[in-house]
């Protein structure tokens, strides 16, 4: 049966089970976006593409399902960018759809021209420019393949205006047809054996768990394994939730701002089994002194990051809930009492729960820590980037995989709304919050008008010291306080909210921290919180750029090597 190219489109999202797009129409999708009445596809109309982009980054992240983008020609697609680099970076499987000029126009320098494959040929998998409306079910077919498999990632159709109008046979491929595509590796069960090996001799193992954890739902395995050879667990940033947050071997994050455990627990064992991580710079400093007395085994579904920054002395490459699943029966049982007894000292050494206790000023610390004791550890969370994003990773023990949500590799200001937005919708059964700084929050404050628009019930605590902070905190811990284009003057955060139709509170007092949240979960609808924090409250433990994770930086600026 023929279908114009717009309802082909459409016809496709329903076969790959679409149910949601974030994005704003224009004239380059008109068509596409005239069609859509006929079909069971929400659209959520967001307020910049960028925010769509976000949004169907978090709806995909919240659920484990492709997330999908619409945006117009021109500056519709060039708005999408800085979400595409973000799903990129963290490996999140999106779908972004744009219009471009017609066929016969493209080259010209036509109104609304923008080449945004050529511009986002490095910040995705694949991208394709449809031409003709005959293309379009091969080439969804493919895009949501390769979006969801493997390593997961962003795809962009951008597709003439022609191709949306013109008519063409519709059947939608059962298999995408990819030559080349490379094949499943088996695992090696030769290399599967020496890690077992090494994993049973070893005095101080350590497993260091990624977002390919997650993203390969191996939490259960993970923790599994870390039970039965009674293995301490460290994670990236993106790796939180792998192993609930008030386990026993659980040591938190690990790299710039990580824990003192995890950072220490890394220069001392003797094996390190990292699983779904690339070795990011953030996480390992000075690579030179990066796990120095350690023999390290690198498991990663994708092979270019092995090796990359860091050189293992095995490398298996393969899905990590697969290896995980394997390598289990090949772990003997055992107990590591004294592995566990250093590791408490440092625990003890941390000083982790000083802010907690501190009487008189409102920190940040305390604030984040009094909503994971409301919420139990249990709440879909979605943070920012900066200093409310790691005091969140230090201070909320994530209990549930996946709960979790934030910006890691691109370090996307403005993420946290327009990702929770989406993160809402898709899991509508689950508790969202909101954890963003002054500055992040103003990058994307406009997505409130869309969390009213559809009826989202989203709690957003904004953590307002006046300052971009984690510039703050560089400038007067390494430039001699010199305080350059980072100090904010702020609107009143809870009116803009109540401007909105958002319910706004505000608190300026440790005191009344508790029952403001107490108040946001009694609330239906949403509610945003200034809380106006110290000023000039730092993120620590820290490991200044380019140093070794021996070399910790705590409060008092005291030295712990």
């Amino acid at each position: 049966m023929k279908r114009s190219g717009a309802e082909i489109l459409w016809e496709c999202l329903v076969a790959e089970g679409v149910e949601v797009v974030f994005g704003i129409p224009g004239g380059a999708v008109i068509h596409i976006t005239d069609a859509l009445p006929r079909y069971p596809v929400r659209f959520v109309l967001t307020r910049h593409e960028q925010a769509a982009a976000h949004a169907a980054d978090g709806y995909a992240r919240a659920t484990g399902k492709v997330g999908v983008c619409l945006a117009t020609s021109g500056p519709g697609a060039a708005n999408l960018v800085t979400g595409i680099a973000t799903a990129y970076m963290d490996s999140i499987p999106l779908v972004a759809i744009t219009g471009q000029v017609p066929s016969s126009m493209i080259g010209t320098d036509a109104f609304q021209e923008t080449d945004i494959t050529g511009i986002t040929l490095p910040i995705t998998k694949h991208n394709y420019l449809v031409t003709e409306a005959g293309e379009l079910a091969r080439v969804l077919k493919e895009a949501f393949f390769l979006a969801r498999s493997g390593r997961p990632g962003p795809v962009l159709v951008d597709i003439a205006k022609n191709a949306q109008a013109q008519e063409a046979e519709f059947r939608y491929p059962e298999e995408p047809e990819i030559p080349g595509h490379p094949p499943k590796r088996p695992l090696p069960e030769d290399l599967l054996e020496r890690a077992g090996e090494l994993l049973n001799t070893a005095e101080r193992p350590l497993i260091l768990a990624g977002h390919g954890v997650l993203l390969a739902g191996g939490h259960t395995e993970l923790l599994a394994l870390a039970e039965k050879g009674d293995i301490p667990v460290a994670t990236t940033l993106l790796g939180i939730g792998a192993i609930p947050g008030s386990h026993r071997l659980s040591l938190g994050m690990v790299g710039m701002h990580g824990t003192l455990q995890a950072n220490r627990a890394v220069q001392t064992c003797d094996l390190l089994i990292a699983v779904g991580m690339r070795f990011d710079d953030r996480v390992i400093g000075d690579p030179k002194a990066f796990a120095p007395n350690a023999a390290i085994v690198h498991v990663d579904i994708d092979p270019a990051e092995i090796g990359k920054n860091i050189v293992p002395d095995l490398a298996i490459v393969a899905d990590a809930r697969e290896f995980l699943a394997a390598f289990l029966p090949l772990v003997e049982p055992k107990k590591r009492s004294d592995w566990h007894a250093e590791i408490e000292s440092w625990k003890r050494e941390a000083g982790w729960d000083e802010p907690l206790r501190e009487e008189g000023r409102l920190l940040p610390q305390y604030v984040i820590h009094e909503i994971w004791r409301a919420t139990e550890g249990r709440a879909l969370v979605v943070s920012d980037v900066g200093q409310s994003q790691m005091w969140e990773a230090q201070y909320y023990l994530h209990e549930l995989p996946g709960s979790l949500i934030t910006s890691g590799g691109l370090g996307t200001m403005g993420f946290a709304l327009p990702a929770a937005i989406g993160a809402q919708i898709g899991r509508p059964d689950l508790p969202v919050w909101v954890i963003v700084g002054d500055g992040g929050i103003q990058m994307t404050i406009q997505e409130l008008a869309t969390v009213v628009q559809e009826g989202l019930p989203l709690k957003i605590a904004v953590i307002n010291n006046g300052y971009l902070g984690m510039v703050r905190q560089w400038q007067e811990l390494f430039f001699n306080r010199n305080y350059c284009a980072t100090c904010l003057h702020n609107p009143d955060f809870a009116r803009v909210a109540q401007a909105y139709g958002i319910r706004g509170l505000r608190v300026d007092r440790r005191a009344d921290v508790r029952a403001a949240i107490a108040e946001a979960l009694e609330t239906e609808g949403p509610v945003l919180i200034d809380f106006r924090v110290e000023p000039e409250e730092n993120v620590f433990p820290m490991v200044a750029p380019g140093r070794s994770l021996s070399e910790v930086i705590l409060p008092q600026r005291k030295e712990v090597r």
